[in-house]
């Protein structure tokens, strides 16, 4: 995999882009085809390797199929190439901020969307997301407490009994689809705003036998910017987590 996203990142139109979908996500192909000096179809041709390599991920949005960045496959590269040889001030050269205000004629579309295939059974990826055993290992040392009804409330807590985050469950769908309203309490920024949304996505891959393609959604942030700046950078490493625990049983450094 990591052949396919450094042979899509070696070419300049696929590069820029991941710069447009950086500077403004959820854009459509004709957004993408006016700044590029070429046709519609070349265009599609670049944004197709893109996504078999995992760079962006698309949506169905009405009649609209949009292009979102994915910062899982580069959070990934990071890990592997980059964290073992720099300072920890490089982290900041590799974040991949959206532009959170932007004009759109939209309403409701989804804002940060990020995917990863992980070796695993979707009925695995749903314990791992829903068993406080082991959430503890991939979502930055925190358990997650629910009943797990529609309607319940969920907490996330840290090893020293410190309130991390909470919400509600808005839909529970085991092993495919969950839906949790939420709120971060242990940034003071964050903390005081209104509750966002988490959306978790989980389906057997097609063409791989064994493999679960997991895709986690964060909307409805409009009135929680902090939160929606803060959950762009964690929730790749959330799931590069996850991935790293489900299919070796180890965790990421540092989380």
């Amino acid at each position: 995999m990591e052949n396919e996203i450094f042979k899509a990142l070696a070419d300049p139109s696929r590069r820029t882009l991941l710069d447009l979908l950086n500077a403004s996500d959820g854009r459509t192909l004709n957004d993408l085809c006016a700044p590029l000096q070429m046709s519609r179809f070349g265009v599609m041709k670049h944004l197709n390797i893109l996504e078999e390599a995992g760079l962006i991920t698309t949506r169905k949005v009405g009649r609209e199929k949009l292009h979102y960045l994915n910062a899982v496959p580069i959070r990934q590269i990071y890990d592997r190439w980059v964290s073992k040889y720099a300072e920890p001030w490089a982290i900041e050269l590799t974040s991949l901020k959206n532009e959170l205000e932007r004009g759109t004629n939209m309403d409701n579309k989804p804002r940060h969307v990020n995917r990863i295939a992980i070796k695993a059974t979707p009925d695995q990826v749903w314990q791992a997301i829903t068993d406080p055993a082991k959430t503890s290992k991939f979502w930055f040392n925190c358990s997650i407490r629910s009943d797990w009804e529609e309607g319940a409330p969920f907490e996330l807590w840290d090893q020293q009994g410190e309130k991390k985050a909470e919400g509600v469950i808005l839909t529970l769908n085991p092993p495919h689809q969950l839906v949790m309203s939420w709120r971060l309490l242990s940034f003071p920024d964050a903390a005081g705003e209104s509750p966002s949304r988490i959306t978790w996505e989980i389906a057997s891959h097609n063409e791989f036998p064994g493999v679960t393609l997991v895709t986690a959604v964060h909307d409805e942030f409009e009135q929680a910017a902090h939160t929606a700046k803060i959950l762009e950078n964690g929730l790749p490493i959330v799931l590069s987590g996850m991935k790293t625990f489900l299919e070796t049983g180890s965790t990421l450094a540092g989380n």
